[in-house]
């Protein structure tokens, strides 16, 4: 089958939309560009060497995402993720993790255990030199790879798209809260209730663990703005 220039120009067009829509998210997440801040599209074309159509269907992409707001008349500026929101999250993230464990529990192996092993290891040795830096990628791997492993893409589209929210929203809560080693110990119990291969002890150490995480950001919260005295 013969394709005409047209059909290469809309999948170049495509292709290039994917790219700096990838890029995009990476800068916003990585916080480069931080929340509230406006989008230049004359720098970013220059920077990333593109017109402005593909830049603006990337965009439209990163709204679909939550990640950016499209102002009329004003611009694209990464989207800010108020406390009240991040706790809510936090609610609904809880349960679609403990479903995650909960499925999990029924596909897990030995292989599945090796490599979730290994990020403990991994996230134990940086712990230990409290490097958050280090530390929060490996973390973000080891939850996605969790959510990956259960074969329900509905779910891990959904959890991604609130660990996205949350990134906007949370920083460096577990550092300012003493919980890198806490954080892991928890991870463990995870990977033992899987390993034990009860659904419901699963889903609990699964679902647990998002609650304390949302316990130390609200904490984090009061550390940076601490309630008036009545």
């Amino acid at each position: 089958m013969k394709t005409d220039s047209s059909d290469l120009m809309v999948l170049r067009t495509s292709s290039l939309t994917g790219v700096l829509e990838r890029e995009l998210e990476h800068l916003i997440l990585t916080g480069e560009l931080k929340p509230g801040e406006r989008l230049n599209e004359i720098q970013i074309s220059t920077r990333f060497g593109t017109s402005r159509g593909p830049l603006r269907e990337a965009t439209r992409s990163l709204q679909a995402k939550g990640l950016v707001d499209i102002i009329r008349n004003r611009g694209v500026f990464v989207r800010s993720v108020s406390a009240k929101e991040a706790l809510e999250i936090y609610d609904v993230r809880a349960a679609v993790f403990g479903l995650a464990g909960r499925l999990l529990a029924d596909l897990v192996t030995d292989q599945i255990l090796t490599r979730l092993n290994a990020f403990l290891d991994q996230m134990d040795e940086i712990a230990a030199g409290k490097d958050f830096d280090q530390y929060y990628p490996v973390n973000l791997a080891f939850h996605d790879y969790l959510v990956t492993s259960t074969g329900n893409e509905t779910l891990v589209k959904e959890y991604k798209s609130f660990v996205n929210k949350l990134h906007l929203a949370r920083a460096r809560g577990l550092v300012q809260a003493g919980g890198l080693s806490v954080s892991n110990r928890e991870h463990r119990e995870m990977v033992d209730a899987l390993a034990s291969g009860n659904r419901e002890r699963a889903q609990e150490a699964f679902f647990r663990h998002v609650e304390r995480s949302k316990i130390r950001f609200r904490s984090t919260l009061e550390a940076l703005d601490p309630p008036v005295e009545s």
